[in-house]
């Protein structure tokens, strides 16, 4: 099986021609990774039109039978009529809540939850607001490669950006956008100014102005996958300080069992998904203000330089968990859907023969 990855459109001079730019996944030999280019100042017609010829070229070598998974429905406009056998609907976050998001989204995700033969959601909260709008949702939380996090857990060489920041160290990686709970950050840090915090991804959506600025706060700027386990190794402490707003109502951050295979305890704001599923552990700590939010820092941090049991319980949850088994059952489940066409397909073929 070949899998076909399509990114958003990149934007080229309004001179050049759309094109397609095909590459082979590192180490995967079957996976393809493709990239449409598309000239600047293009209406959302001529866009749409453009995708869908970039796409229909690609699709006629591809194998069938062919899955289209989408991740967002604003893919759906230029790829609503390819001849797909199973449609899968892959919803990891409540995109018409985020900042700036298309006023054509919610209409489009009727349209695409209408098309599809399955729905997945990346967490409870979000099985919950879809269930009801599908014959066929399955809730599939964050999953983690636990291989790759728990490097982690070694002493790693640190990485340039990081190594002279002093001790003890609490971290965040990912997006840094409305999610985000920027006053919690500026409050923690003017609480406990020896500590540093770490900030490692790219800011989005909101002002490089909006940040907190302080001598303990660093922003590192995006990392790929493959260096996140360096920098985790380095901190103390892992760090969700999300902001509980409309953004956040439906999240179900992957980090918490990313932050937990590598080893560190976990501090987060009061996100539901991540209460309901890992507030019990003692290794994940949960506070709603920036008073308490210091308080279970304090409490992570002297788990992290005593040890104790945390981590092995937290390793039997983790093992439930893993990539490999949400993988086999969503594979089970759309080989079902292909085995019921493959079926109704031949039942069709021999009631036109006789």
């Amino acid at each position: 099986m070949s899998v076909i990855f399509w990114e958003e459109p990149i934007e080229i001079d309004r001179r050049e021609t759309a094109y397609l730019k095909v590459r082979q996944a590192d180490d995967f030999p079957n996976v393809r990774i493709a990239t449409p280019h598309l000239p600047q100042g293009q209406n959302e017609a001529r866009r749409e039109d453009a995708l869908r010829r970039l796409l229909d070229a690609h699709a006629a070598s591809c194998s069938r039978p062919i899955v289209a998974w989408y991740y967002t429905p604003m893919m759906l406009p230029f790829s609503r009529h390819l001849d797909a056998s199973t449609v899968v609907y892959d919803c990891m976050d409540e995109l018409s809540k985020f900042r700036f998001a298309p006023e054509q989204l919610l209409d489009l995700e009727q349209e695409l939850i209408g098309r599809a033969d399955l729905v997945f959601t990346g967490g409870a909260s979000l099985y919950e607001a879809k269930k009801n709008r599908h014959p066929s949702v399955h809730c599939f939380p964050s999953s983690v490669d636990r291989d790759h996090f728990a490097k982690a857990r070694r002493e790693l060489s640190q990485p340039a950006d990081q190594a002279e920041l002093k001790h003890p160290r609490l971290g965040f990686y990912g997006v840094i956008d409305e999610r985000f709970d920027i006053d919690l950050l500026r409050q923690a840090a003017d609480m406990r100014p020896n500590w540093s915090f770490v900030m490692v991804g790219p800011v989005v959506k909101i002002g490089e102005d909006e940040l907190p600025r302080a001598a303990n706060i660093h922003y590192l700027g995006g990392k790929t996958y493959e260096q996140l386990p360096a920098y985790l190794s380095g901190w103390d402490v892992a760090l969700m300080p999300f902001a509980m707003n409309e953004s956040t109502q439906f999240i179900s951050p992957t980090k918490t069992p990313e932050y937990l295979a590598g080893g560190k305890p976990v501090v987060s704001t009061p996100v539901r998904d991540v209460v309901r599923t890992y507030g019990h552990l003692q290794g994940v700590h949960i506070a709603s203000d920036a008073d308490g939010f210091v308080r279970c820092c304090e409490k992570a941090l002297e788990q992290s330089r005593e040890g104790g049991d945390w981590l092995a319980e937290a390793d039997l949850i983790l093992s439930a968990t893993s990539w490999a088994t949400t993988q086999a059952r969503m594979s089970g489940l759309i080989a079902e859907v292909l085995g019921e066409r493959a079926s109704q397909t031949a039942s069709a073929l021999l009631v036109a023969a006789e």
